[in-house]
This record gives structure tokens, sequence and C-alpha cells, in this order.
């Protein structure tokens, strides 16, 4: 029988020295010395006889063999993981909370009637609904941080079932510099207008999506503290059209008609980041959250 020469803490630690930046930033995440670090990644490349990293100033580098022996390994650690889950979920039979990730621009009025469904069902689990924006919900997914996630796009190696179109627009208020001009108005022009962003709740955002080219940004947390501003004629925003939409009706706002792009469209998509450990609370969310879905699936 074959015996493994390395073990689940080193392919950690090693993982941890990537993620943090260097030895020092890690050690201070894992809450263990530097010197146990440097030893367990030093025995690690012995047993191996590979070398994995390298130091390049003060920065701990991958070499190319690490960088693949570094993303094979995240799959042996998360399989322990889902394998450790599995067995907490066979014992308890019925998760005592169950987390639900939804990204900020999916329309809550959706949600509601789940819960709502979901109460007398629930058998007393805990729901914690756990509001992201952007990256920060493909985090709660590639971490497992969350049961069920709902988010627009689908992260690389997991499947998504599609919920509903969410239409973004941009908006200001009627007497805005942008609202007075006449036609489309041209990007550059837009770039030289403050623009109101919504937080990313990633904890290393990444800037891959969304219209981001004013160099002056206001950042909020949420749509409503954007709105406020923007009602106080501060700045432009892109917001969803069902938060907005009552506004634009009163006159409280306008839509800017911008060359090349009169709104963007995204669809939400419902992801389970853990499908093989699912409870049976987490299924049954799962499938009220399909039931009511507002969109056109095609015809089988």
């Amino acid at each position: 029988m074959y015996r493994p020469k390395t073990t689940l803490e080193q392919w950690r630690i090693l993982q941890a020295v990537v993620d943090f930046g260097g030895y020092a930033q890690a050690a201070d995440a894992l809450n263990k010395s530097q010197s146990s670090l440097n030893h367990a990644v030093a025995k690690l490349q012995s047993m191996l006889g590979v070398q994995l990293l390298e130091v390049i100033g003060r920065k701990a580098v991958l070499t190319a063999a690490g960088e693949v022996m570094l993303r094979r390994s995240r799959n042996l650690t998360q399989n322990v993981e889902s394998l450790e889950l599995l067995a907490v979920n066979i014992h308890q039979d019925w998760e005592p909370e169950i987390i639900v990730a939804v990204d900020l621009a999916y329309p809550r009025d959706a949600l509601f009637p789940v819960l709502k469904a979901f109460l007398p069902q629930s058998r007393g689990s805990r729901v914690k609904i756990k509001d992201t924006v952007l990256t920060g919900t493909e985090d709660a997914i590639l971490n497992h941080e969350a049961h069920l996630a709902i988010n627009m796009s689908i992260p690389v190696g997991f499947l998504g079932e599609p919920l509903c179109h969410v239409s973004f627009v941009p908006v200001c208020h009627p007497t805005h510099e942008l609202a007075q001009i006449e036609g489309e108005i041209d990007p550059t022009t837009l770039a030289q207008h403050l623009q109101v962003v919504i937080a990313d709740t990633s904890s290393k955002p990444s800037e891959k999506s969304g219209w981001l080219k004013s160099e002056n940004r206001w950042t909020v947390s949420q749509f409503d503290t954007a709105i406020d501003l923007l009602q106080h004629n501060v700045g432009f925003c892109w917001l969803p059209t069902h938060k907005v939409s009552k506004y634009i009706d009163a006159g409280e706002l306008v839509t800017l008609k911008v060359r090349g792009s009169q709104f963007k469209q995204m669809t939400a998509f419902l992801i389970c980041p853990t499908p093989d450990d699912k409870g049976p609370g987490t299924e049954l969310l799962e499938n009220l959250i399909l039931q009511h879905r507002q969109i056109d699936l095609p015809s089988p």
C-alpha cells in the first residue's frame, strides 16, 4: 500500500504562504511561528525533491513546478474538507444553519416568497442571508462560505441554474450636468464626472466587471446609499432597473444615453458550491428558489 510522503498540513501551509503573500503574513493568519512555516515548506520540498518556492526580495514566489503542484494540492485539501462536511451532514441529518450568499443586484422581492415558503418546513434551521457584491459572491462560492449562492456569473468549475435577468442603467439627477447633454453621451465625457460605485465585498477585490473608467469615484456599500447621493445631485451610477425604476418614473432620476451602451444585462444564477455535501434543508431551499425563478427556460 502506498504511504504518502507529505501531509495535508504541509500543503495547507504552502497554500497560505502563497495566498497571503509571504511567510510572515501566513504565520499571522495561521497563528503559527514563521520558523515553523519555513520548516514545513522546506521539508515538503525535500520530501518531493522539487523546489516549489523561491524567495525574490522579501516575497516567496512559486516556481513553474510549484504552480502546477499548488493547483493540484487545492483539489486535495478541498476534497478532504468536502469529505469531512459530508460526515457532519450525515451525522446531523438536518443543517442547524443554512447560509445563502446573495449578490446585491439580485431583486430581493424574488427571494422573500421563497423564505416565507421555507419557514414552515425549515425544522428550526436558521437562515443567514449574506449580502455580497461582485467578487465577494464568487469568494463565498470558491471558499465554500455558503451553502447556496446567487451570483451574476458562474465561476469556472461550478454549475448554476439561471434565475432571472438583471438590467443596469446609468442614472443621475435631472439637473446634473450629464442630464443636460442632448443626444448620446460619449464615454470619454462620462469618465470626467464623479461615478458612484458599490463596494466589492471580497477581501481581495478584483475590478473585472462593470464600467469603472471614471478617475473620480466614490464608493458606497449599498444601492440605497447610491440612490440617496444621486437624489442630492452627487455623481452618476449604474444601477439595477428594479431599484431605480420608481425614481425614474417619478422624475427624481433620469437615465443617461451613453454611446455604445444604453444598458447592460446580466443573468443571476443559483449555485451550490458543494453539491455532493448538500443537506436536506439546503436542498429544500434550493428547490424553492428554482420554483420561484423569473426566467423562461427553453423547452426540453
